[in-house]
Formats: structure tokens, C-alpha cells, sequence
């Protein structure tokens, strides 16, 4: 019998999807001189990629559980663990509309994806359009539930 091989979404390709979106968009801010509205839906972006990353972690950590690679299970889940509190971090910056605080904390990031090489931006402003508005509206309805 021959060995079955996943050739579709992976966790980990995910990952690195959303790995490559914040290190796109936190270059992109970089080079915004003030916080206008393109520059609020890409910090909006940026809450929602390290939240898509925080996703993947646990997902693939159950795998390792799985194999009985416990170690390696918590390994990867203590590597990852930043993303969930920054995410959430940012996300309450961004909907109180604190700008001028939100500048250290994308710093912050940096460290992060500084792995990822960016030759080019492949990511257009259609992926960012509308994130703070849908990411106000999340927060409105977690507030009355």
C-alpha cells in the first residue's frame, strides 16, 4: 500500500499564509506616514491574520497529541501563544480607535516576521477593505451577548 499524501490546506500552510500577510501589511504600515482609513482596515487586517495564526496552532498541536509527541505539542503551542494576546491587543486598540498607541504594539511585531521575505507585496488592498468596520461590528456583538 502506497502512502497518502495531502497535497491540499495544511495548518501549517495557513500559517504561513497569515505569516506572509502580516509581514506584507506590517511593512506596508510602516511606510503610512499617519493612520487614514486604508491604514486603520490593515491594522484591522493584522487582528484578524495573528488571530488566523493562533488558529492553526492548536489544530496542528493536536495532531503531535495525536502521536503521542506531547512535548512537541506544547512546544509549538508555547511558540505561538503571543499571537492570541496580541491579536486581542490590537483588536481593542483598533476599535476604540487608539492609533496613537497602536504603533509600539505593530513594533512589537516585527521580531516576529522577520523570517518572512517579502520581494514583493502580493497582497492588494481588496484583502484589507472593511476589516475594522467588520471588526467593530464582532466586538459590538460579543459586548451585547
Amino acid at each position: 500500500m502506497s502512502r497518502i499524501v495531502r497535497t491540499g490546506d495544511t495548518p501549517a500552510k495557513t500559517r504561513n499564509a497569515h505569516r506572509r500577510s502580516c509581514a506584507e501589511v506590517i511593512r506596508l504600515l510602516a511606510q503610512k506616514p499617519s493612520f487614514d482609513d486604508e491604514a486603520k482596515d490593515m491594522a484591522a487586517f493584522l487582528v484578524f491574520s495573528l488571530r488566523g495564526i493562533g488558529d492553526t496552532i492548536e489544530s496542528s498541536a493536536g495532531v503531535w497529541d495525536e502521536r503521542n509527541y506531547w512535548k512537541k505539542a506544547e512546544a509549538l503551542r508555547h511558540k505561538w501563544r503571543w499571537t492570541t494576546k496580541k491579536s486581542d491587543e490590537l483588536g481593542k486598540l483598533v476599535v476604540e480607535g487608539k492609533w496613537q498607541m497602536l504603533a509600539p504594539h505593530i513594533i512589537e511585531l516585527i521580531p516576529h516576521f522577520s523570517d518572512v521575505t517579502i520581494t514583493a507585496i502580493t497582497r492588494t488592498p481588496d484583502w484589507w477593505v472593511g476589516a475594522r468596520r467588520a471588526l467593530i461590528k464582532e466586538f459590538e456583538g460579543k459586548a451585547t451577548s
